[in-house]
């Protein structure tokens, strides 16, 4: 009896999602050695290919064709082939296509690799000032109003930082709507990142709607926002927001200590000292 045929491998491949420097030395390896690379843009791709001079044939992989060319990548990895999929930035799967085709190898039993890279929802929530110790990434906002409406119900409790992504043409509309589903809340919108023009807008929903009246959304967006607050806290405004800041400051300027001055502040308010603590980081 003849030897069991070897099949390739799947290796996911996280890329920079703005600074071409951030490609890890794993990364840059495994496009090297890969037989195949599949891309969700390949002319996009390619700028990073030839930035580290990689010369590797290039195929699509997208949203629209992943019916078509699904099969033809699992085809191509059972006859041996190895093959990097990489999204348009960051780490494929996430938001595309690629969790398909995962699904797909493991069901065949096609070994998955993971080349950990940049993301974009990690890099926005740890400079956010929004609560890190926990997290829900909800993907795209949605368009339709029929699953706003399932979003704006299933995480209006919801305790932890709640991240988006959204288009720079429809932030407004959708911060506008973020508010009026669950109130006033602080949030931050992560633009850019890791690019020349990295910029992050933080404060309370009135303060950051306000910011983008005067100025024009750019760029690739993140939109973080604060989770539910208990009743204690649910008194910060963006009316009161300023004046707790400004208070915490007034303490500290008479000698205090930031964590006496996070406490005093607190009592002196009645809020939590973890909303203070929020406000100050995010002003």
């Amino acid at each position: 009896m003849g030897e069991s045929k070897q099949t390739g491998t799947l290796y996911l491949v996280g890329t920079p999602i703005g600074n071409l420097k951030d490609l890890t030395i794993r990364a840059l390896e495994t496009l090297q050695s890969v037989d195949l690379i599949a891309a969700e843009d390949t002319r996009h791709t390619q700028k990073l290919l030839n930035h580290y001079a990689i010369q590797k044939p290039v195929t699509s992989y997208y949203e629209h064709n992943k019916n078509s060319k699904g099969p033809w990548l699992l085809e191509k990895l059972s006859d041996g082939v190895n093959i990097a999929l990489v999204s348009d930035a960051g780490m494929p799967g996430i938001s595309d296509p690629g969790e398909d085709l995962v699904k797909a190898c493991l069901q065949k039993k096609i070994p998955v690799t993971v080349i950990p890279g940049p993301s974009a929802i990690l890099t926005a929530l740890v400079a956010s000032g929004l609560d890190c110790k926990g997290f829900v990434f909800a993907g795209f906002f949605p368009r339709q109003k029929k699953e706003q409406k399932i979003i704006f119900s299933q995480l209006k409790e919801e305790k932890r930082t709640i991240i988006f992504y959204e288009s720079p043409y429809r932030l407004q509309k959708t911060l506008v709507q973020i508010k009026e589903a669950w109130g006033e809340r602080n949030c931050c919108v992560a633009r850019e990142l890791t690019k020349v023009y990295e910029e992050y807008i933080r404060g309370t929903l009135s303060e950051v709607i306000a910011y983008w009246e005067q100025h024009t959304p750019k760029g690739e967006m993140t939109l973080l926002i604060e989770g539910a607050r208990n009743e204690k806290d649910a008194a910060v405004t963006a009316v009161t927001a300023e004046q707790i800041v400004q208070r915490y400051h007034e303490f500290l300027s008479k000698g205090l200590t930031k964590k006496e001055a996070l406490q005093e502040t607190a009592d002196l308010l009645g809020i939590s000292k973890r909303e203070v603590y929020r406000l100050v980081m995010i002003k």
